[in-house]
């Protein structure tokens, strides 16, 4: 017995069963007199729970932070706490998925300049239909600064030159990027994506094997696409994937807050960048260097070396 309204409880179980006074229950717990007259004044917040409720059936995967967020934007203005203390209270904590072992090991990425359309990286992620018969796989590239997802491509079966077409189509759309970054897989290191790298001259870099933390932003992308859709969604077809991804992506750009970002939206973030970035080349003539990860390098992993080396 540790609140006040357990106490309460306690004291009045006593007197009911024991028949004994208030005073001496109060005593016999080491219960404060007059905590035992309080009433609360707290109103019961009805609505606000019920909002609360059907932001977090919507977002099942989001916890009270983003919710406030959430809240806020649709102009219930309450403080962080009381709606941690409603979220907990309507019983939404949301329950954490065991994660799986990830190597230690130091970040190995080049620095790049904080601004969009830097530094995309690349990786896959997997799931499978309703049925279990059928497995696919989605490709998902992400602009490092901004967060945002810039395409992801689902499909059962996705070659080295399917990356190629998508990257071709998506450099035609928002410029050539400053650098790639993605792991060492087959499709990623196959002869067409190396010989595309050559020929369109943009620089890659693969990460080092066994670190999934050097390729951190698109990593934590899939987790979030794995535990908020994947995870959530009984896919009946390769088409009802397609439509339930794109329309995941489009809310995780334009309307998800983005913790990393101040609660954000990536694409708000990427229009702000913008702006200063305008803002800066007018008055300074150039922009700063702000490095996103550590210059350090253990290898040596762009792709001219590995095609030297065959």
């Amino acid at each position: 017995m540790v609140t006040p309204a357990a106490k309460r409880e306690a004291v009045a179980h006593l007197q009911a069963l024991l028949d004994v006074s208030e005073r001496r229950a109060c005593r016999v717990i080491e219960a404060d007199r007059t905590s035992m007259r309080y009433r609360s004044r707290r109103g019961d917040d009805v609505e606000l729970r019920e909002k609360l409720r059907a932001l977090a059936q919507e977002r099942r995967r989001s916890g009270y932070r983003r919710l406030h967020i959430l809240l806020r934007r649709d102009g219930v203005i309450i403080n962080r706490k009381k709606t941690q203390r409603l979220y907990r209270e309507e019983g939404l904590t949301v329950r954490r998925r065991k994660g799986r072992k990830r190597a230690v090991g130091t970040r190995t990425r080049p620095p790049v300049l904080a601004l969009p359309n830097q530094c995309w990286s690349l990786d896959f992620v997997h799931d499978q239909l309703a049925t279990g018969r059928r497995r696919f796989r989605v490709l998902n590239i992400v602009d490092d600064v901004t967060r945002e997802c810039l395409r992801a491509v689902p499909d059962t079966s996705i070659s080295g030159r399917r990356v190629v077409r998508e990257l071709t189509d998506l450099i035609c759309e928002r410029g050539k990027p400053g650098m790639i970054v993605s792991d060492n897989g087959t499709e990623l290191t196959s002869n067409a994506v190396l010989a595309w790298c050559r020929d369109a001259q943009v620089k890659w870099h693969f990460t080092t094997p066994g670190k999934p933390t050097d390729n951190a932003f698109v990593e934590s992308l899939n987790g979030r696409m794995c535990d908020e859709l994947l995870n959530e969604t009984l896919f009946m077809s390769l088409d009802h994937a397609r439509e339930k991804i794109a329309a995941w992506i489009d809310d995780y750009n334009n309307q998800r807050p983005h913790s990393s970002l101040g609660y954000a939206t990536p694409a708000a973030f990427a229009a702000e960048l913008k702006k200063q970035g305008a803002a800066s080349l007018r008055i300074a003539g150039g922009y700063a260097t702000q490095p996103l990860a550590s210059p350090a390098q253990s290898r040596n992993n762009d792709a001219e070396t590995l095609i030297a080396n065959g």
